[in-house]
């Protein structure tokens, strides 16, 4: 018997010494698999276990096994929901003479689902909306890193629940192209695979009795559509706003965590008719604000807190001259950060009479400022600035809200 494995991390390779690559997949001995619900597929796809753990193994031809093991480790890099890759083992035979067809090696997404074993129960259509919306974030995530998918379906997806709502995976990238930059073409092509193949397996669905009467198929994938140019156009349009813009990008960035997405570079451009202002989204995982204020400034804080001052340095970053990101010569992150702690948190928070600022924690107390400084510049249709927020926010909520301290003595 003689077979190449090419495995992402060392360990993998004695993890799947064990498994019988002799052996056409679909002949596989049953103590070998792991019974987990599989979606619908071109070619055999199985799931086993290996030193512990559970790994898909899809047998598919060498060329597009190396070729997908090969794009999903780029988006792996790069950050994207997708399943990561494991190996691609080749050169198998049966012990004889006979060849046997290369297989790709994922590792198995705990607690995730294909699309027909959550319609075995007949779906919600505010559920289905739901998918649909984790679909569209999926899509959106793939075009910001430049992947063209190519096959984008419900069938190519699995599905995880994040809270309230679904988080969706790419499970097949067999047909993408990563590429710099993908243009208008290729987003619209994608999006038009999309609506056509979601509409064409809700039908399935309707066929076999699995979809609820008052799903529409058509229109569900028209919507799939819809919901995808909504978050392209906020998450990468360029605004021009006058010289007191500042109210107007926190409200770019509220409308911004709102669609899940969160701030992950942002440039201010100064020309004679405004500020060009350019965001670049990413999406987050749980705690994730609250480890990037604590490694860049050391302030602990809850999730919420955390991304509140975060998008607060984030403004201050895009305004400090000397900070070029990609430029060795200019200051670092962590420099401009503990500047913004210096120049801008601490002077904020000490604005406040001191007998006041034990009513809440100091996180939250720069938070309920910068919502106060918000919801006046909306008011006034331009920016207050820091310290009118403190003497406004101070004169006419902190001094009404219960002191914890006094409301222990009592």
């Amino acid at each position: 018997m003689s077979f190449q494995i090419t495995a992402a991390a060392p360990e993998h390779p004695g993890l799947l010494l064990e498994l019988p690559w002799q052996v056409p997949l679909e002949e596989w001995p049953a103590e070998q698999l792991v019974a987990l619900p599989r979606g619908i597929s071109r070619h055999v796809v199985r799931f086993a276990r290996a030193g512990g753990e559970v790994v898909a193994v899809k047998e598919v031809g060498e060329f597009n096994a190396v070729r997908e093991y090969g794009l999903l480790r780029d988006l792996h890099r790069l950050g994207v929901p997708a399943v990561e890759p494991v190996a691609v083992v080749t050169g198998r035979t049966d012990g004889g003479v006979e060849a046997l067809e290369p297989v790709l090696i994922t590792h198995h997404l705990k607690g995730s689902m294909p699309y027909r074993a959550m319609f075995e129960t007949t779906m919600r259509p505010s559920t289905v909306n739901r998918l649909l919306d984790a679909l569209a974030v999926l899509l959106v995530r793939l075009h910001l890193v430049g992947f063209a998918w190519g096959d984008c379906s419900l069938s190519n997806t699995l599905f995880r629940r994040d809270a309230g709502a679904y988080a969706a995976y790419l499970v097949d990238a067999e047909t993408g192209q990563l590429q710099p930059q993908l243009s208008d073409g290729q987003r619209a092509y994608d999006i038009e695979i999309a609506r056509v193949n979601v509409a064409g397996e809700l039908m399935d669905l309707e066929a076999g009795g699995s979809l609820h009467p008052s799903v529409d198929p058509v229109s569900f994938g028209d919507a799939l559509a819809a919901r995808y140019a909504d978050l392209w156009h906020e998450l990468t349009r360029a605004s021009v706003y006058s010289r007191n813009f500042r109210h107007k990008i926190d409200d770019r960035i509220r409308r911004l965590n709102e669609l899940g997405f969160d701030v992950a570079e942002m440039q201010i451009q100064h020309s004679p008719d405004g500020a060009k202002v350019t965001i670049l989204p990413k999406a987050v995982d749980a705690g994730h604000h609250q480890r990037q204020l604590l490694r860049l400034t050391g302030l602990d804080a809850e999730e919420n807190q955390a991304r509140s001052l975060l998008n607060d340095l984030e403004t201050y970053t895009a305004h400090q001259d000397d900070y070029l990101p990609g430029d060795p010569l200019s200051a670092s992150r962590e420099v401009v950060a503990h500047r913004w702690v210096r120049e801008v948190f601490r002077p904020t928070v000490r604005l406040v009479p001191k007998a006041l600022r034990a009513r809440m924690d100091t996180a939250q107390l720069y938070h309920e400022i910068l919502e106060h400084r918000w919801y006046l510049s909306e008011q006034q249709e331009g920016d207050v600035g820091l310290e009118h927020a403190v003497e406004d926010y101070v004169r006419n909520v902190l001094v009404h809200l219960p002191d914890p301290v006094a409301a222990l003595e009592d």
